[in-house]
């Protein structure tokens, strides 16, 4: 079996309303999230989920923050000897621009993309104004995305759920570690999305659902199917890993 060490790398930030991640809990608190690409590290080849923005606003504000460092996309994977054309695979959680924003630098990948998304970002409902065509135009041109139709292996060790909480095609990268199954969730939540502050608790909600999400009561199905699953939550917006630590 594969076995694979995750490193989040900060590529954007968000300043914002709390109740942004928090479905009807922490409005009027302000809170900045962290951007992630995640590299996989492991297997053969060379794998992200996300690509995050082209071009991340740096400021100490916002390091300080999310307690850590934000890098360009160049910068980011140079910590690891990588470049964009060293890329094989991307795995898209969903395709909202500060998902994907890197995507053409990445001429050598195959991307791994729902079926729903690839529907979504070319007709978009204008609440959905996260979507952007160009974010993917290039390489759905040049031929690189695989359409992910349902759950699925994607190499040894990793593979898709399909999690529709934030967006319609959102999946869930399940990955192999050392310390037990990692999911990296395909929808924008924090820590606080899974483990709820106890006056929610107290109100038998065990999950609270995306502060943006297509249905609540289904996006609460999906978040309880992703906790129930994995040894290790990596809520795709969540400060303490800004730090950069591996997991796993």
């Amino acid at each position: 079996m594969s076995l694979y060490i995750i490193h989040p790398i900060v590529m954007g930030s968000k300043v914002f309303d709390k109740g942004m991640m928090t479905y009807q809990h922490g409005y009027g608190t302000p809170y900045t999230i962290p951007i992630y690409c995640w590299y996989l590290e492991g297997g053969e080849k060379k794998i992200l989920v996300d690509t995050g923005e082209m071009s991340p606003i740096v400021s100490t504000e916002r390091e300080a923050a999310i307690g850590g460092k934000i890098y360009t996309f160049e910068q980011g994977l140079a910590k690891f000897g990588l470049t964009p054309e060293d890329i094989d695979i991307v795995i898209h959680t969903h395709l909202h621009n500060d998902h994907c924003e890197n995507d053409f630098k990445c001429v050598n990948a195959r991307f791994f993309v729902h079926e729903k998304e690839l529907e979504r970002i070319h007709d978009f409902h204008p609440l959905d104004f996260r979507y952007l065509e160009e974010c993917i135009e290039d390489v759905e041109a040049n031929g690189q995305i695989e359409v992910v139709t349902e759950d699925r292996e994607i190499v040894p060790g990793i593979r898709v759920m399909h999690t529709p909480a934030h967006t319609e095609g959102g999946l869930t990268v399940l990955v192999d570690t050392a310390k037990g199954l990692a999911a990296i969730t395909g929808f924008c939540v924090i820590m606080d999305n899974f483990e709820p502050p106890k006056e929610v608790r107290a109100m038998e909600i065990e999950v609270i659902p995306p502060g943006t999400c297509v249905n609540p009561r289904q996006a609460y199905d999906a978040m309880l199917k992703v906790k129930q699953a994995a040894d290790i939550l990596l809520p795709l917006h969540e400060p303490r890993f800004a730090i950069g630590e591996p997991i796993g």
